[in-house]
């Protein structure tokens, strides 16, 4: 979900090589349900051992961090902490999705409907404490750091990218500009030829790079309207305005430019709702929670616990694994000896 702002943002297409030797702080727990939602079988099983536990998570970040590292990225995955009370409706609303998308699945996959079902079958992707655990886990056996975040991980990628620590901060929800973060990527992870949905059509997704200053700048905005704007369409932590998208809102907000005469504006316009909390959102997004760090560490793969973790544990394929692995492990060699990247470990 997170906020709208596809319409408004100065989007580039970036390569993935033209990102090497850059820190990028990921978010965590957007990626693993990208990889829960899209590594399934044909009728939308999800990827699993042979314990019946769900796997995908650990498949795609597994694969997908060693092909980001062997383009000469150095991946930071942030992972959220507990959520802000004002997130409550939107998890609520999150879980009863899931929940009717499971129903849907089931009956789609009884009435032999294969691409329907995979289709709700994306939606109905559950997150577990156990998988966030295990991803973590997985990260450091690999020698990537991952970081804690004491609330929302978009907020603490923003922060550490403001902090120079990272490059850019990579999710698929433009929330990361609201928090503040200087540069965003987005499709990080989904790159690739991706089948429209209920479309017998296929397009292609690539990177792309949003600088908040650029984006700003050509809005003739400051962040904190941005952050209206944000309030006006929608976010994780309001529902917005019935009746404004984008586009107004940014109308509104370049003719209303502070808060307080944007709520007047809204009780004088008799067709337009308030939104209820208006002032702590607008404060979360420009004082959030952070963890104050002062650098980054990167550890040393340890080929024996991925294999244990992976093969031994989730019926990996052990030539797979220690193919990638060994690929990964000699690119940060040989990264190291001809110093194009700075401090690895």
């Amino acid at each position: 979900m997170g906020v709208d702002l596809g319409d408004l943002a100065v989007k580039h297409k970036v390569e993935l090589e033209e990102l090497a030797g850059k820190c990028v702080a990921v978010d965590g727990m957007n990626i693993l349900y990208q990889f829960l939602a899209s590594i399934r079988q044909e009728d939308g099983t999800p990827l699993m051992d042979m314990k019946g536990r769900v796997t995908g998570h650990l498949s795609g970040l597994f694969y997908r961090s060693i092909r980001l590292v062997n383009a000469g990225i150095k991946p930071i995955y942030v992972f959220d902490g507990p959520p802000p009370e004002l997130k409550r409706k939107t998890i609520d609303a999150r879980i009863e999705v899931r929940r009717e998308a499971e129903e849907k699945w089931k009956k789609a996959l009884a009435e032999e409907k294969v691409e329907e079902a995979k289709r709700y079958a994306q939606g109905s992707s559950r997150l577990t404490k156990e998988m966030v655990d295990e991803s973590k886990r997985l990260l450091s056996l690999m020698g990537i750091p991952w970081v804690q975040a004491p609330s929302e991980g978009e907020a603490q990628g923003a922060y550490m990218v403001s902090e120079g620590l990272c490059y850019a901060s990579a999710s698929q929800d433009y929330d990361s500009l609201l928090f503040g973060s200087p540069i965003f990527l987005r499709n990080l992870s989904i790159t690739g030829k991706r089948k429209v949905p209920k479309q017998n059509r296929y397009i292609d997704i690539g990177i792309e790079r949003v600088e908040l200053e650029e984006t700003l700048k050509n809005l003739g905005i400051s962040r904190e309207q941005l952050i209206l704007i944000g309030i006006l369409t929608g976010t994780d932590f309001n529902e917005g305005v019935r009746g404004i998208g984008p586009k107004t809102a940014l109308k509104i907000v370049k003719e209303q430019d502070t808060l307080e005469k944007v709520k007047d504006y809204l009780k004088k316009e008799k067709a337009y709702e308030f939104p209820e909390e208006v002032e702590k959102v607008y404060d979360f997004f420009l004082n959030p929670p952070v963890k104050k760090l002062e650098e980054i560490t990167w550890g040393k793969a340890s080929r024996e616990g991925v294999i244990e973790l992976l093969v031994d544990e989730h019926d990996f394929s052990l030539e797979r694994v220690d193919k990638a692995l060994e690929g990964m492990m000699k690119q940060v060699t040989e990264t190291r000896n001809q110093r194009t990247l700075d401090k690895w470990f």
